[in-house]
């Protein structure tokens, strides 16, 4: 499979490229545990068919110490025992937000519930942030069908500075 588009290969897909890695710094650096952060990333890659970000996701996860079983089981989390309560509420919070169009209610009142009872108001707003940017992150590499299997963990760095 071969990309469609280099996204970034122009001035107009470098400045977005620059300031969407921006934001992305911000849900890093806040206190929302980057093993959540990288669960949720992946799972909502995983739900919209991104092979680049699944990629990305796993193997960025893997460099910061995420172990193969979690992350082998993050696609069937619900069936699971090797997550916390807390990251079961973002793992339903990123599926819940992700299947937007599947779900007539959106985020259920017991997911939400859920995560507040685990986050406090920074973290949640790391959370939902980073559903939204990851599911736009997703859009951008299905429609250009960037493929995955390239991805070096780290490459993404120079986007944002």
């Amino acid at each position: 499979m071969e990309s469609r588009f280099n996204l970034v290969d122009n001035e107009i897909g470098a400045k977005f490229a620059k300031r969407f890695g921006n934001a992305s710094l911000v849900i890093q650096q806040s206190s929302l545990p980057r093993s959540t952060q990288e669960l949720v990333s992946l799972r909502a890659s995983q739900i919209n068919g991104c092979g680049f970000c699944v990629d990305l996701h796993t193997k960025d996860a893997t460099a910061a110490g995420e172990t193969a079983v979690r992350l082998h089981l993050v696609a069937a989390w619900r069936e699971s025992t090797v997550f916390t309560e807390a990251e079961r509420a973002a793992l339903a919070l990123a599926e819940e937000g992700t299947r937007l169009a599947d779900a007539h209610q959106g985020v259920s009142d017991e997911t939400w519930a859920q995560v507040r009872k685990h986050y406090d108001d920074e973290q949640i707003a790391a959370l939902v942030s980073l559903v939204a940017q990851i599911n736009a992150a997703n859009r951008l590499g299905v429609i250009v069908r960037h493929p995955g299997g390239s991805y070096e963990p780290g490459m993404l760095a120079n986007l944002s500075s």
